[in-house]
């Protein structure tokens, strides 16, 4: 049993308004949770050595942060993606990194397709120019009919495939592209990258953001789309060449896109690229839910105890640490 606060886990930031379910499970194990008080690398460091574990969103908890964390027995990512925390120095130094692959998967697949929906229907456009006063069906292009259009899903993980069957009730012909070649039981074509850019009437993006795939989609592959092409991004920022999105939008290439996640974040909302009206854009809302926050609340803070308890938790995303 864990001695009454022996023990400290660091939450580095956090996308909710309190702490209230980590420290109704973590309390009466004696486990004390604190939170940084900024995300620099400075700050960060300095609260880790006085910690044994760490929960991070979207913080970075870099080589130096780790290094410092000399007590720690655990980093545990808050999401999915791991890019933001120095996974081989946490190897290194045998500590097990967690995340939750799949708390989120319906919502951000829905917002997926609510984004879809919204260019297709030109839902946003019209939105707006009617809030502004104007009544115009004629203000923008004709809204499109989805059934018959092609969907290409640039990776086909758990929200890609859950994408694909929510769109395949729209009547879209899905494709997709993967690392593997797998179309991992969708049951789609899969096809190379290039194919796929220049057949999709809409490009739906769910790959990790890795230094392979950072800003893949670049102005070279934004001309190889068709210009009535619409670009969804739910999964990373850094995935895009914002710069060249907005290059691809100046000279027509693309009819636009719908964008959930940036590079950084929060992104610089006076760049045009945000006013423009062919850009629709929400605040990296895909994950979010009330349920599952809780789940994703609940199944860290359980990372967090099983570690500090001497067990092995669940999600470990680099296995090697218990091999040693």
């Amino acid at each position: 049993m864990v001695m009454a606060g022996s023990l400290r886990l660091l939450i580095t930031d956090r996308a909710w308004p309190d702490t209230e379910i980590e420290r109704q499970i973590l309390v009466p194990l004696g486990i004390e949770v604190v939170e940084a008080s900024a995300t620099d690398e400075a700050t960060l460091s300095a609260a880790a050595a006085t910690v044994d574990a760490i929960a991070c969103n979207w913080a970075p908890v870099t080589a130096r942060v780790i290094e410092a964390a000399t007590r720690c027995k655990i980093i545990s990512r808050t999401g999915i993606g791991l890019d933001n925390i120095a996974i081989p120095t946490a190897t290194a130094r045998g500590i097990p990194v967690t995340n939750v692959p799949d708390y989120c998967v319906g919502e951000v697949a829905d917002h997926s397709l609510a984004l879809l929906l919204a260019c297709a229907r030109r839902v946003a456009f019209f939105q707006v120019r009617t809030k502004q006063g104007e009544y115009r069906l004629q203000a923008a292009t004709p809204p499109e009919r989805l059934a018959g259009k092609t969907l290409g899903l640039v990776g086909l993980g758990r929200i890609g495939s859950a994408v694909a069957l929510r769109a395949r009730a729209f009547g879209l012909n899905v494709i997709a592209q993967t690392a593997s070649g797998s179309d991992h039981g969708v049951g789609c074509p899969i096809v190379p990258l290039d194919e796929l850019l220049t057949q999709s009437d809409y490009v739906s993006l769910h790959a990790p953001a890795t230094p392979a795939t950072r800003h893949f989609i670049d102005l070279s592959r934004l001309e190889r789309m068709k210009p009535t092409t619409w670009l969804i991004n739910t999964s990373r920022g850094a995935l895009v060449s914002e710069a060249d999105l907005w290059t691809a939008l100046q000279r027509n290439l693309i009819a636009g896109a719908a964008l959930d996640v940036f590079d950084p974040e929060p992104p610089d909302l006076s760049q045009p690229l945000f006013h423009d009206e062919r850009v629709i854009v929400t605040p990296h809302a895909a994950f979010v839910s009330p349920e599952s926050i809780v789940e994703l609340r609940t199944r860290v803070t359980h990372q967090v105890a099983a570690a500090l308890r001497g067990e092995r938790p669940e999600n470990v995303v680099n296995p090697v640490v218990f091999a040693k």
